[in-house]
């Protein structure tokens, strides 16, 4: 993990810890200690990015309810041999389509709405390929995030580039394009447990295990 990433975590820990605080906080003094461990963590980010303080402040207070890792949902589709895939826009890599689960909606009906909207393909999930710690499989969030892929059937149509990609399309694994943080590790993953090669589904055994993990 870079420092970057290991600063960020860190931060995002002493937010979750301050907002549990203030939430709990029966005495004036508790809460003072919570609200300057909320602005420690606050700092630090903004050190990170070069930018006030007071701003990610502002973007705490808006979210100070939000105690818990964040859930996110890929869909794994394959054509005979190959991936489907899809360029992302914020940064040109390719991943497998997913995003944050909604409230109201379970885990694999996420990464298939996900896989509609991105790349207008419509399927139906039909196996957890597993769960995967963002804090040890890399990833763009600053949060702490679980990403469960489904291997997902979907129906023989054309994918097309949705509102936040560029290119979609399906490829073998000898063949994969440059892929977006987090996917260069579960995307290979994906290949391997498809050909018996690893378990199904795949789970974090030990706090901050990572690829070449057992699960």
């Amino acid at each position: 993990m870079s420092f970057q990433n290991d600063a960020y975590q860190i931060a995002d820990e002493l937010r979750t810890i301050a907002s549990l605080g203030l939430r709990y906080a029966e005495n004036t003094y508790d809460k003072e200690r919570y609200e300057k461990t909320l602005a420690l963590s606050a700092r630090l980010v903004a050190s990170i990015e070069s930018r006030p303080a007071d701003d990610v402040m502002r973007e705490y207070e808006e979210n100070l309810s939000h105690v818990s890792p964040y859930l996110g949902a890929d869909a794994a589709v394959f054509r005979g041999d190959s991936l489907l895939l899809i360029r992302r826009e914020d940064n040109g890599l390719w991943a497998m389509r997913g995003g944050l689960v909604h409230v109201g909606e379970s885990w694999a009906v996420a990464a298939v709405r996900e896989l509609r909207e991105e790349s207008g393909v419509v399927g139906k999930a039909v196996r957890l390929m597993g769960i995967f710690d963002s804090r040890a499989w890399g990833g763009i969030r600053k949060s702490q995030i679980y990403i469960a892929p489904f291997e997902v059937k979907a129906a023989e149509a054309e994918p097309i580039a949705g509102p936040e990609t560029t290119d979609v399309g399906f490829f073998p694994e000898d063949g994969l394009p440059a892929l977006s943080p987090g996917h260069q590790f579960r995307v290979p993953l994906v290949f391997k447990q498809r050909r018996g090669e690893a378990s199904i589904p795949h789970f974090d055994t030990a706090e901050r295990a990572g690829p070449g993990s057992e699960g």
